[in-house]
């Protein structure tokens, strides 16, 4: 038997950040305890049935590993039903279905380190870089970081206060630069677009390229590309820059949770493709018409875990054991994953007849 994917969370708290987010704490008993213990700047799915619907959405944990809570932060999206949602209807004492946390957004922290740690953040992008600096701050007393946080103004920035409570609490080894494209700032530098320019502009003067040991960037996907061609242009290794995607490009943005996978030349007719899940194998049958091996085996009964299904969150992240596959597009796997077999199974249709995938290997 295979272990559940979901497990039911009663909402704590929902405590409200800015008038476009809020922060959703859940009660997690003793016996989850185990099975949600996380790493800083991994994500939770969440599941819920909304006017009929079956959703799912990934929202980065903004906790802490020592917080002892287990905490989302949500802002509205427009045209997003479960982000509105959460912040206009959600209540303490709700049951939302939640699936193990996941991601790979972090770094294994050092007690004994002495490094500086930078984050670039837009907008939401906050999430996840917050869990990382409380717990880097927490856990590497020697290492030092330093946040430029990206937003339209001070009412719409998430988690302000927290910031400023962090940035009290360890005044010689957090530096926060806010960066507002809607409001006066008291220099230049704070106001403006987080693009390549400003952003190379703080590697050359505020925070030199040569001191950074890690950078963590999170926000729009445009902003996140400027990010990270600021940072190599300043000569960051690419090895030491990790990004975390929230959506798609512009161009691509009318696909987003929509199936738009076409057959193409080169891809197998008919498949054999095998489905390794808790040490189980279940084999279907794919066919060339089908979206993508993820459709295949939902459409097949098999309980397998997704989210997004527009190959950005890598919630459906699976190893490639046996034959080949063709991805659709990819915006969670780097190059190395997919050099070690690593595939997303929402973009996945398979190229030759015979194709093992396994969940286990994630």
């Amino acid at each position: 038997m295979t272990t559940p994917l979901f497990h039911p969370l009663t909402v704590r708290r929902v405590t409200p950040d800015t008038p476009e987010a809020v922060v959703v704490t859940f009660d997690v008993p003793e016996s989850l305890q185990p099975v949600f213990g996380f790493t800083q700047g991994q994500y939770l799915t969440l599941r819920k049935d909304i006017d009929g619907q079956d959703l799912r959405r990934s929202y980065s944990i903004c906790a802490g590993v020592d917080e002892g809570e287990l905490r989302v932060g949500v802002r509205k999206v427009r045209g997003g039903v479960f982000s509105n949602w959460i912040n206009e209807s959600l209540k303490p004492g709700d049951t939302i279905h939640v699936m193990a946390p996941q991601g790979r957004f972090f770094v294994p922290l050092e007690a004994g380190a002495r490094r500086h740690h930078l984050g670039i953040a837009g907008g939401s992008g906050i999430t996840p870089i917050l869990s990382i600096m409380k717990t880097v701050l927490a856990r590497e007393p020697g290492s030092r970081f330093t946040l430029v946080y990206g937003n339209r103004s001070l009412r719409s920035t998430m988690f302000k206060e927290e910031l400023e409570d962090l940035k009290d609490r360890h005044m010689t080894r957090l530096v926060l630069h806010h960066v507002f494209s809607d409001e006066h700032a008291d220099t230049p530098l704070n106001m403006g677009v987080m693009d390549r320019d400003k952003l190379g502009v703080f590697l050359r003067t505020v925070v030199p390229a040569a001191s950074i040991d890690h950078a963590y960037v999170c926000g729009p996907f445009q902003m996140n590309d400027e990010a990270e061609a600021a940072l190599l242009a300043a000569g960051v290794p690419e090895d030491r820059i990790h990004i975390e995607r929230f959506g798609v490009p512009q161009q691509a943005a009318g696909a987003v949770g929509a199936v738009m996978h076409e057959a193409r030349p080169g891809d197998a007719e008919v498949a054999k493709v095998v489905i390794v899940r808790d040490g189980l194998q279940r084999e279907i049958t794919f066919t060339k018409d089908q979206p993508s091996i993820l459709d295949c085996a939902s459409a097949a009964g098999l309980e397998v875990p997704f989210s997004c299904t527009s190959g950005v969150c890598g919630t459906c992240r699976a190893k490639l054991v046996e034959g080949q596959v063709r991805m659709e597009r990819n915006f969670a796997l780097d190059r190395n994953e997919v050099a070690a077999g690593f595939v997303l199974t929402c973009q996945a249709h398979p190229v030759t007849e015979r194709v093992v995938l396994s969940f286990d290997e994630r």
